[in-house]
């Protein structure tokens, strides 16, 4: 028999699997770059979800890739039927305003919201907006921040008093090769991220330029940016970006700390990842979680670990305590 899953709020949840059929979670994506195509692999790998289409610029509309044969694809969120959460793809300077306009019609939103300086006051725009039409935002779920806040967060718990350093890469930042890409006179983009230690990045950029562009006035621009001004950056004109490109990358996370009256507590994170897929993968688990979540906008260390994951509360607790 084919079963149905009933989500009720984390404050009283419940799962009934009694009744005849299942109803899956339908996602939307709403921009379609490396981010949105691995939004759509993990979907079409995910039990409890289905497409119910893919939200594209009007001009991208007749030119899409094979993989979305047979997908809904349209150019507003309100040409799809049946939404239940729209997975937000799009560069993150377009969330807030992507954001609020999705969770107004009463559709979950989850973005990967890179700004780390702003993402409290993000939540704080969301958050009534969420509230008002029964919708939840989790906002920031990519891998850092994202999973990485939610290590963080648990070795502050386990040593309160310390210092964690978070040490990126090497490898392609995302968030930092949109954002270029948006500097005008920037044609192609790449923005390396190079860990020198104690959470020190080295930027290194390549760009092909417009033509007519002055290239030291475009690097200037670039270093001015907010994804750079706090960090060294190296900006270098080269003829073929896409010569240079590769999505792995990686972070190696430390706290050295005290459990309660002892020092000498050490602790290191590491992972090398495919940055798209584990991106994806992490907006998708998110996902999950909106729909078993009270209305409301939140980050990840504000949602329950067991809500992100996929199957019955039961199993879950006896197979991973």
């Amino acid at each position: 028999m084919i079963t149905k899953t009933y989500f009720i709020n984390f404050a009283g949840r419940t799962n009934n699997k009694t009744k005849s059929f299942m109803k899956k979670i339908r996602a939307a994506i709403v921009g379609y770059g490396n981010i949105g195509k691995s939004v759509l692999e993990a979907l079409q790998s995910s039990p409890d979800f289905e497409v119910a289409g893919v939200v594209r610029r009007a001009s991208s509309i007749g030119n899409s890739p094979l993989e979305l044969t047979g997908i809904s694809i349209v150019d507003d969120i309100k040409k799809l039927q049946g939404v239940d959460v729209a997975i937000l793809c799009s560069p993150t300077r377009s969330v807030p305003a992507q954001a609020k306009e999705i969770l107004a019609l009463g559709i979950h939103t989850v973005d990967s919201y890179d700004i780390h300086s702003t993402i409290w006051e993000l939540r704080q725009e969301l958050a009534p907006v969420a509230q008002a039409n029964k919708a939840v935002a989790i906002i920031s779920a990519g891998w850092d921040p994202g999973s990485d806040s939610v290590v963080r967060a648990l070795l502050e718990a386990i040593a309160p008093k310390g210092i964690t350093y978070t040490n990126f890469g090497p490898g392609m930042s995302m968030g930092h090769t949109v954002a270029v890409k948006a500097v005008p006179g920037v044609k192609k983009a790449l923005s390396m991220t190079i860990p020198l230690g104690t959470s020190i990045h080295r930027r290194m950029v390549y760009i092909e330029l417009e033509d007519g562009y002055n290239f030291e006035e475009v690097a200037q621009n670039i270093k001015n940016d907010a994804y750079f001004v706090k960090d060294e950056t190296h900006v270098m004109q080269v003829d073929d970006v896409n010569n240079l490109i590769d999505m792995g990358h990686g972070v190696n996370l430390v706290r050295k700390g005290v459990s309660g009256t002892t020092y000498n507590q050490l602790f290191e994170f590491n992972m090398k990842i495919n940055n798209p897929a584990l991106t994806a993968q992490i907006l998708v688990a998110c996902a999950r979680a909106a729909t078993k979540t009270n209305p409301g906008a939140y980050t990840m260390i504000e949602i329950p670990m067991i809500d992100m994951l996929y199957g019955e509360k039961e199993d879950l607790i006896r197979r991973l305590v």
